[in-house]
């Protein structure tokens, strides 16, 4: 648990999470990795975003959220394609 003076520093903790799920890995299968990871975040952020955008219609950070969809819709798009890319890198279908 951490205290509002120290916060969780989560970019620290995703780059020990990349590094742990990458280590050892072919430059191929490190590719289809991290793909797989960003496609799945990106789901992951698309569905908590479209939920609090639904929640807090009219409120002053409906913006916010509803623009974080959008982002996040952009970015499931963007890591399908590097997700199939990497499939093909390595000889798999997905």
């Amino acid at each position: 648990m951490t205290s509002p003076e120290s916060p969780r520093d989560y970019q620290v903790e995703a780059d020990a999470y990349i590094a742990q799920l990458t280590e050892g890995l072919p430059a191929e299968e490190a590719a289809l990795a991290l793909t797989v990871l960003s496609n799945r975040a990106g789901t992951r952020l698309n569905n908590i975003a479209r939920s609090e955008s639904a929640e807090r219609k009219g409120e002053p950070d409906w913006p916010v959220w509803a623009a974080l969809v959008n982002a996040a819709r952009s970015l499931i798009l963007q890591s399908s394609s590097a997700r199939d890319l990497g499939a093909k890198l390595t000889g798999r279908r997905r």
